[in-house]
């Protein structure tokens, strides 16, 4: 009898004009957490998307239960107890919770659904998530955070053998985190096997039996957890050291850019704070704290009732997404995928789409607009074989890269980053966090709204924290900490 569940035999997987994976060994014991990390790039999703059968290998061996698979297909792969909760959520937004973790599998009574005993069953799941979510609830309606709760609710209903999860933490709360981490090891102790992938190695280090290594398409090492350090892994990953996670900057804070006075909605109320020319202004916050809908309104995105913005000490009246653009503030969104791409459009267009709704020129300057696209996605290392391949093709970090070059081709002044290295590998946080600080220092302001304790520490000048749709407090330079965080956010 083998020790292996699955086995992935010299995987390799051609799409047009690039190579994504080339002979990768892959194996995942019975009832072991198996870390696969990388780069954002690296072959990860790829990989994961093979053994669900979403893609088929262009060459190379599957083995599950012994068994070599062919002809592959995710709704065999299920059936064969293989159950992926992704990165990118995957639930109908006009559906209820309970629809969602009965679609397909309804349960029946005399030929009518009987939904009074999927009502209790769902209960019952979502009980051993440790969160209160109503099943009648629409998808539509709850945060990011208790939608990735509810995929990972519908994994806790089938019989697994095989749970993937592609950074399931991202949008969580540390109470959630570990409330997860608990699940995680339960299914663990049940036999279940887990290939579990993060970005961030503290969840590597403290959840993992083996870690796999990937980069640029290749299988680097195989590892036990306990005989690696976390800097080695960084090594691994990104095939060289890594200097201090969080650049250093010497940056002289200027006067108020953005203020905004008494600002009211159904979601946040009476929120009152100040930018600064230079400054990076973290928000922090649990979720449904009201970080995400501040800036929102802020941005045009939703209505408010009442409150001024006040831009360069003069009033202006930001109605839509078009007003705020126009007035030089800029949004990356915390979904990404929803609210952030045209995901079925190139990353050309995605880079210059805000760029051409502000410009009031009747043509576009075609030359214009290749050297600026080329220059982004040099400084952004952008990798994608071309500024014509559809932003849906690309991996999430680089996505994310794509959100980011979006907003940098308008040079706006004023950038608000909401969860901005969600999903994104060591390496590449690095980049976006020496942008950040380019553009702080070139007298742009930043608000960076994060849910990652020592992002918020490394990053801030201050650091402003809501609870309950309203400001809870603010720390200046010496107060920051992550208690003090804590403690304003959570009230105790």
């Amino acid at each position: 009898m083998s020790e292996y569940i699955l086995e992935l035999k010299n995987i390799t997987k051609f799409f047009p004009g690039v190579r994504a994976l080339n002979n990768v060994n892959f194996n995942l014991k019975k009832g072991e957490i198996h870390a696969l990390v990388g780069e954002n790039g690296a072959g990860k999703s790829t990989l994961i998307k093979i053994i669900m059968g979403v893609f088929g290998p262009s060459s190379g061996e599957i083995i599950f239960n012994q068994n070599a698979i062919t002809n592959n297909d995710p709704t065999r792969s299920l059936k064969s107890g293989i159950f992926t909760v992704y990165q990118e959520l995957n639930l109908f937004q006009s559906m209820s919770v309970m629809d969602n973790l009965f679609m397909g599998n309804e349960i029946t009574r005399s030929g009518f659904t009987d939904k009074k005993r999927m009502i209790n069953i769902c209960n019952d799941v979502i009980e051993q998530l440790g969160v209160k979510i109503d099943p009648k609830a629409l998808i539509k309606n709850l945060s990011v955070a208790y939608q990735q709760l509810v995929e990972i609710a519908r994994a806790l209903l089938v019989d697994n053998k095989v749970l993937i999860m592609d950074e399931p933490t991202a949008p969580l709360t540390e109470n959630e985190v570990e409330i997860l981490f608990n699940i995680v090891r339960k299914l663990k102790d049940k036999g279940v096997s887990i290939i579990y992938i993060s970005h961030k190695l503290d969840e590597i280090f403290q959840l993992s039996d083996r870690i796999t290594v990937l980069r640029d398409g290749e299988h680097i090492k195989t590892i036990d957890t306990n005989e690696t350090t976390k800097d080695d892994l960084i090594k691994f990953m990104i095939g060289r050291k890594l200097r201090d996670q969080y650049p250093g900057r010497e940056i002289e804070i200027g006067s108020p850019l953005l203020e905004v006075e008494g600002l009211t909605n159904s979601k946040v109320k009476e929120v009152t704070l100040n930018l600064k020319k230079g400054e990076i202004l973290g928000i922090a916050g649990l979720v449904g704290s009201g970080r995400t809908e501040m800036a929102r309104a802020v941005f045009g995105a939703d209505s408010k009732t009442s409150g001024t913005i006040i831009l360069n000490g003069r009033k202006i009246n930001i109605t839509s997404p078009l007003d705020a653009i126009r007035h030089g503030i800029g949004l990356i969104p915390e979904d990404r995928k929803q609210q952030g791409l045209l995901l079925n459009q190139t990353i050309k267009l995605n880079m210059t789409l805000s760029s051409l709704l502000n410009d009031k020129k009747l043509f576009i300057n075609k030359k214009k607009e290749n050297a600026t696209c080329k220059d982004l996605w040099k400084n952004l290392n952008l990798r994608a074989f071309s500024l014509e391949q559809k932003a849906v093709n690309l991996s999430g970090g680089n996505q994310q890269k794509v959100v980011l070059a979006k907003w940098l081709a308008t040079q706006c002044d004023v950038l608000i980053f909401d969860e901005p290295t969600k999903g994104i590998d060591v390496g590449a946080k690095r980049e976006i966090y020496t942008l950040m600080n380019q553009m702080a220092g070139e007298g742009k302001a930043i608000v960076m709204i994060s849910s990652e304790m020592p992002e918020l520490i490394g990053m801030s000048d201050r650091i402003i924290v809501f609870r309950e749709g309203s400001i809870a407090g603010e720390l200046g330079d010496n107060d920051i900490s992550q208690e003090n965080i804590l403690k304003l956010a959570a009230n105790y």
